[in-house]
């Protein structure tokens, strides 16, 4: 029998990094904003998957028109976000319907393959909770108050998404008050004492954050 299985998109940034006359997830690539071609990702892996937009409300009008501009017609029920991730994943996770399988994806990630979308699931659905991981490249140096001091980075990871879980752990996981030490779902679930399996990331699944990854994602979606 086919796993219930849901998305949420969070594309709730202001994109002051990036900069341009609007948020990053509304600036275009290769012809048309970068929250599309992301929302046609999860698309492409299962067009019955319910997706889940999470904007701020003050971007619903943006988005809309977008939408009708570019003729985009990918079902998806768009959701007001909050002041931070945590609460606009809790927005979007109130919207999905029965137990299964939900992903928390960025917004901002829309060169993630089909592939990795369902290597993720598939964990998930075997071991409860599963996040995409890549090595960490650049040497890193920890600061401490002597100074700083390098870190083995063959002992570090960086995390990706799309963050796949049980829907009832991850439901689980946000009764747990806000914490402001919050940085992704995984987290949030680790905390009920429950182990997160890691999943081989992809490199080109980059979060685009500055004007150089804008760039960089033009290329590898041309």
């Amino acid at each position: 029998m086919a796993v219930n299985k849901h998305a949420i998109i969070v594309a709730g940034g202001s994109g002051k990094r990036l900069g341009g006359p609007v948020p990053k997830q509304f600036q275009s690539v290769k012809g048309r904003p970068l929250l599309m071609w992301t929302i046609e990702a999860f698309h492409r892996h299962d067009p019955a998957m319910p997706l889940i937009v999470v904007l701020p409300r003050e971007h619903f009008d943006i988005w809309k028109a977008l939408c009708m501009g570019h003729r985009f017609i990918i079902k998806h029920e768009v959701v007001a976000g909050g002041e931070q991730r945590w609460h606009s994943v809790k927005a979007g996770l109130e919207k999905v319907r029965g137990d299964g399988l939900v992903a928390v994806h960025d917004g901002v990630r829309p060169l993630v393959s089909t592939d990795l979308i369902a290597r993720c699931f598939d964990a998930a659905d075997a071991q409860a909770a599963a996040i995409p991981v890549v090595p960490v490249v650049p040497s890193i140096r920890e600061t401490t108050a002597e100074g700083s001091c390098a870190l083995d980075r063959s002992r570090l990871l960086a995390v990706q998404t799309p963050q796949c879980f049980h829907t009832d752990l991850l439901r689980k996981a946000f009764e747990q008050p806000y914490d402001s030490a919050f940085t992704d779902e995984a987290t949030l679930v680790e905390r009920l004492g429950v182990k997160v399996t890691l999943v081989e990331g992809e490199e080109h699944n980059i979060k685009v954050t500055t004007s150089v990854d804008m760039r960089v994602a033009e290329v590898l979606l041309g």
